[in-house]
């Protein structure tokens, strides 16, 4: 079977989409749809915003649909009006069977992961987070459950100790390009063997559940080590935070930390505290050393590097930093 006569509907909503449609129609491959989330309102004012897939799409020509619901039969109509041969999902919403049993060929899904380590909504955060240092990308055809089909193919990424969030997913998304492309020229083939992920002890995985605000508070009675991992394992997005407070003072302020080293010591101070030469550093106390931060962000002021947050900061030393 010829490769780029195979009838794809591509779907997908962020940045991270993006590299792989824009590949498979530069390859000549045969995309007959795309489908994305609703435009939603966004900003101040509101105005209807556009996911960064339907832009590409629309830049290259594309069918465009975006259903409010998976199931609805308006959008299960004109899915088969498309006579998809193959489904490609990357980064959107969990498909019903309608829709991804559609295609005589299958849908498969990109996850930015060694599946089945690091199912679910964050698998590059808690890569970091836990400290790995290889990930990679992974895909496979669509079941009933999430992140659990057969596995088709994987690529191995090593993660380095100076990747944060934003380094390594644009790793991973250039090299889950590749792997989409093909896969497609695999299935094309006849050239699968989906290795099932039923009969796994999940004892032994690590999942990667979606990240909310309080789970992103930094505990600076950890290890620096892990303090330090979980920093750049949010970095840039949504970011690490902490309470900074003065002692007498009513009132705390939050910080994100964009960045951070750790130095192994014996302190003897209470975690938390905060030492600062006013000048050209700050670190803050934790259960084995310190935590020398290199990117803060104080609540209402700009983003920046220590040096130039200290220029302005003259009593940083009578913060602590809650536990």
């Amino acid at each position: 079977m010829n490769p780029k006569e195979i009838r794809i509907v591509f779907m997908g909503t962020p940045e991270f989409a993006v590299p792989s449609l824009r590949a498979l129609v530069a390859g000549g491959y045969n995309v007959v749809g795309v489908v994305t989330t609703p435009d939603k309102p966004a900003g101040r004012g509101q105005k209807l915003h556009q996911s960064e897939v339907k832009i590409a799409a629309l830049e290259l020509g594309l069918p465009v649909l975006q259903p409010e619901k998976l199931k609805a039969p308006e959008f299960v109509e004109a899915m088969q009006a498309l006579r998809p041969d193959l489904g490609i999902v990357i980064a959107f919403r969990m498909l019903p069977e309608v829709i991804w049993a559609m295609p005589r060929l299958g849908t498969f899904n990109l996850h930015a992961s060694l599946l089945p380590q690091y199912r679910g909504a964050a698998p590059i955060n808690w890569a970091i987070i836990n400290g790995e240092t290889e990930t990679g990308v992974t895909t496979f055809l669509l079941n009933h459950e999430i992140d659990k089909g057969g596995i088709i193919d994987q690529i191995r990424v090593p993660i380095l100790p100076e990747d944060n969030v934003g380094t390594l997913y644009d790793k991973l998304m250039t090299t889950g390009t590749a792997l989409v492309t093909s896969t497609v020229d695999r299935i094309a083939a006849g050239d699968i063997r989906p290795v099932e992920q039923q009969h796994i002890d999940e004892s032994t995985l690590r999942p990667a559940p979606k990240i909310f605000k309080e789970d992103c508070r930094i505990d600076w009675t950890l290890p620096g080590r892990r303090i330090a991992d979980f920093i750049r394992g949010l970095s840039p997005y949504p970011a690490a935070w902490t309470e900074m407070f003065r002692e007498g003072d009513e009132e705390s302020q939050s910080a994100k930390l964009f960045s951070a080293a750790f130095e192994a010591a014996a302190h003897g101070q209470p975690c938390g505290t905060v030492e600062s030469d006013g000048r050209t550093f700050i670190r803050v106390a934790c259960a084995d050393g310190w935590i020398v931060p290199g990117e803060l962000q104080i609540a209402g002021k700009k983003r920046l590097p220590v040096r130039d947050l200290l220029l302005g900061w003259r009593d940083v030393s009578q913060y602590k930093f809650r536990k």
